[in-house]
């Protein structure tokens, strides 16, 4: 007899428990590229605080775009609970990464479906730090990344959470920052700043338009004419700017930019007088 199977053989006489090898962590297989239902989906990439709320209820006051509040798919999943649900889905090929991807795969299509609209864009923004999952997915997505000057993001993330200390302010937007650029280093995508686009909407709106494929509609920019002017907090932004129902200038950039935040800002094609 074994070793192990003595001890086991002691035990189960003594205590009624047995040895047995514990398994390391399951990794995540990839998503599996199957036929989704929702095509060519469009991401809003961005850090808090650059104005993607804005952009989104103009997008959305299109008549063939369909950009809802955020919708927070991280927090979303589906799951086979114990082991014969566990047993099952994976006799099938699927893990719980694949199930995940087939809700909110469904979940985007219906929601799509029920607006008569014909393109989603999402514009949750920490789906920057979950590039990869949206592009295994969604293969044929598109991006559009939001950029605002970082000394304004801070700025804004600040006002919005007083409590907050300049020190844990940069660190949290630093790490918005940090993952928004490797998302443009490492997709196909069009740019588009806060500060051009309260500017010039007109121009950056075409332009997006274009880029999505679609034609522009002048009715975009008056997104407080299309019902957007009623905002809830954890939906997106909701301050009293956004709730006027207009386009409003940028404020102008603060003179304290932080070190960590100059090489975006030079990234970004933001100059030092900016």
């Amino acid at each position: 007899m074994k070793v192990k199977q003595k001890i086991n053989t002691a035990l189960g006489r003594t205590t009624g428990f047995e040895l047995v090898r514990v398994r390391g962590p399951r990794r995540r297989r990839p998503v599996i590229r199957a036929e989704r239902l929702l095509r060519q989906p469009v991401f809003l990439l961005s850090s808090v605080r650059s104005g993607s709320t804005l952009l989104r209820v103009i997008l959305d006051s299109h008549s063939q775009l369909y950009a809802p509040h955020e919708l927070h798919l991280g927090d979303i999943e589906a799951k086979a609970k114990g082991w014969f649900a566990e047993h099952a889905m994976s006799d099938l090929g699927f893990d719980n990464n694949e199930l995940t991807a087939l809700l909110w795969d469904r979940l985007l299509d219906e929601a799509l479906r029920r607006s008569g609209k014909k393109i989603l864009v999402e514009k949750t923004p920490n789906q920057v730090f979950r590039i990869k999952r949206l592009v295994d997915i969604w293969p044929d997505a598109r991006f559009l990344f939001l950029l605002r000057h970082p000394a304004s993001i801070l700025a804004s993330w600040r006002e919005a959470r007083p409590h907050l200390s300049r020190e844990e302010g940069i660190a949290d937007i630093l790490r918005y920052l940090t993952s928004l650029q490797e998302a443009r280093e490492q997709l196909t995508g069009i740019d588009v700043r806060y500060e051009d686009l309260t500017e010039r909407p007109e121009e950056e709106t075409r332009r997006l338009c274009e880029f999505i494929g679609v034609e522009w509609e002048a009715s975009m920019l008056d997104y407080g004419d299309n019902g957007h002017t009623r905002f809830r907090r954890g939906l997106g932004d909701w301050s009293e700017k956004i709730n006027s129902g207009r386009l409003q200038p940028a404020r102008p950039v603060p003179d304290d930019v932080p070190d960590e935040f100059r090489p975006f800002c030079a990234a970004w094609g933001y100059a030092e007088s900016d």
